[in-house]
């Protein structure tokens, strides 16, 4: 039970707190998983016979609550203040969530009534916890501390949910897609860190042609998410074992109101068995329907936020190329310097090429008025008015700690969500709220190919430009990188247009495509070409994007 959900109850009480069915069911596994290890104190030995008597157990932990334990011996003491401090660091490892049902309402004064009610019940149930855990730490060692830390002890989240009602017709043709809970709001209490089995991604997802929705059911253990993903509406479902990821979603998309009764333009189920999809699929698969369905199969190793974002954009990207869209796996930002010149310049690479870090290295100079942050990872092209203008998807980033600068995740501590802080390839969800910018079309001045591999000495080499469309496409199409650990390729790796998200599994439009919008930006004078930020590079980890960026300030 690696996580936990608890439904909405209001606790405020110890009686309420141990007598609820979450700390039985809780305190089963925890005395199952010291029972293997022969850590059960010998007090609490007398409540088994064949079986532990679970509610005996808690009725003598409530009787702890209320006056301390005079009556044991000095062993006995310390056996049972072992099992406190153990049993409530089994608790603080788990992923923690409160599920509150609240109809959504078109009202945005008690949309804001709710969510004050949700916070309150989260600060009520967390200072319940952490008291219980006190008074329970004191009436059994008869110590007082000499320092309090306040850990975090509640849900790391809480997600406000409803049902939808007025749903397109498409729901009497596959009622599952609405028959489950949709989170609407959710309350995050940071540092909201997650430990999921995975940290790493595989695979491409393939695209096959299926009656796959005809099929699918889900049980009461399932929650869905509606999202913005650039203009698309896309609902996302997560089995309950997952929504560390549906946690993640909300630093990094915007969430859509329940208010759009309309079909959505895709969707994506984490969590599935295998039996649903079979073997063959087990990195996951997009089903080519009535709408495409991004599908993750419910395994350890796909337990990683990377395969819920990239799954989405996989989805997003296709539905762009079929509206004759050019999708780019990179970043778009505005530059501005403190003399008054600017520039949008976009980036393209994939995974550790330093597109973000480029970006952090160009904000931390000296020059540099801001750097508006516009597309962190995937975005696509459109061309109005004659003119190539970028879209963005996301309203945050997914960045790896090991390629930000000292210091700045712990800036963002108070507002970002972290997966596996203390393994490689360490990520951080950091949210820009940036919503209305990134749906507004953007014209491009630079449209660089991040080249994390080449070792460079000079800084005229840092950067360079095309003279023809046919050399762009030729350095863009390789999609040459040096592998950063993010996925599981090692070493110097190629991918077709730095994009296995869409651009793989559509090659023969998307080729098409590409000479169409790269050749209209040489027409039109945005300048194309190749940075080297050397991320890849042994000694050049950090260093590379800040040469990099010192490079871009003089093109600017």
């Amino acid at each position: 039970m690696d996580t936990i959900v608890i439904n909405g109850l209001f606790i405020n009480s110890y009686n309420q707190l141990i007598s609820s069915p979450y700390f039985k069911k809780f305190m089963i596994d925890y005395l199952g998983t010291i029972e293997k290890k022969g850590e059960v104190p010998e007090v609490l030995k007398k409540f088994k016979k064949k079986n532990f008597k679970y509610d005996d157990i808690m009725n003598y932990l409530y009787t702890l609550t209320l006056k301390p334990s005079n009556d044991l011996d000095d062993k006995t003491r310390s056996q049972l203040q072992n099992f406190v401090e153990g049993f409530y660091d089994f608790w603080r490892e788990k992923h923690r969530f409160i599920v509150k049902r609240e109809r959504f309402s078109k009202n945005v004064n008690e949309r804001n009534g709710i969510l004050k009610s949700a916070m309150y019940l989260g600060e009520e149930f967390e200072n319940t916890v952490r008291n219980l855990y006190r008074d329970l730490e004191f009436n059994t060692s008869l110590k007082v501390q000499k320092v309090f830390r306040q850990l975090p002890s509640g849900a790391q989240v809480i997600f406000i949910t409803d049902k939808i009602r007025n749903s397109p017709k498409i729901r009497m043709k596959y009622e599952w897609m609405y028959s489950v809970s949709f989170i609407w709001s959710a309350v995050i209490a940071p540092p909201a860190i997650f430990h999921t089995k995975s940290n790493k991604r595989t695979g491409v997802f393939p695209v096959v042609k299926s009656k796959f929705l005809d099929k699918v059911k889900l049980d009461r253990g399932w929650y869905a998410m509606p999202i913005k993903v650039g203009n698309l509406l896309m609902y996302i479902y997560f089995n309950y074992k997952y929504l560390a990821h549906a946690a993640g979603l909300t630093n990094l998309f915007e969430m859509a109101d329940l208010t759009e009764p309309r079909k959505p333009d895709g969707i994506v189920i984490f969590g599935l068995p295998i039996d649903y999809i079979g073997n063959e699929y087990k990195d996951g698969v997009i089903y080519e329907d009535e709408i495409y369905a991004g599908v993750i199969p419910d395994l350890d190793e796909n337990d990683y936020f990377g395969y819920a974002k990239k799954m989405i954009l996989t989805v997003h990207n296709l539905i762009m190329i079929d509206k004759g869209k050019l999708p780019v796996h990179g970043s778009l930002a505005t530059i501005k310097l403190k003399n008054g010149r600017k520039a949008n310049i976009m980036f393209v690479g994939d995974s550790g090429a330093g597109k973000s870090e480029t970006l952090d290295a160009l904000g931390r100079l000296d020059e540099v008025e801001y750097v508006n942050i516009l597309i962190d990872d995937m975005g696509s092209l459109s061309i109005e008015d004659g003119r190539v203008v970028a879209y963005g998807t996301e309203i945050g980033a997914f960045v790896r700690l090991d390629d930000l600068p000292p210091g700045y995740a712990y800036s963002t501590l108070d507002r970002s969500i972290f997966m596996n802080p203390d393994q490689t390839n360490a990520r951080v969800i950091v949210p820009f709220d940036n919503y209305s910018e990134i749906i507004s079309p953007t014209p491009i001045d630079f449209f660089f190919y991040a080249n994390n591999y080449t070792k460079v000495e000079s800084d005229e080499e840092r950067i360079i430009f095309f003279k023809d469309l046919k050399s762009a496409i030729d350095v863009f199409s390789k999609g040459a990188r040096m592998a950063k650990g993010t996925t599981s390729e090692k070493g110097l790796s190629f991918s077709y247009f730095a994009n296995p998200f869409g651009a793989v599994q559509r090659k023969e439009i998307h080729e098409k495509l590409a000479d169409l919008y790269v050749g209209k930006m040489f027409e039109t004078g945005v300048k194309v070409g190749e940075i080297r930020t050397m991320l890849g590079v042994a000694g050049y980890e950090n260093e590379g994007t800040l040469l990099a960026a010192r490079q871009l300030i003089k093109l600017i």
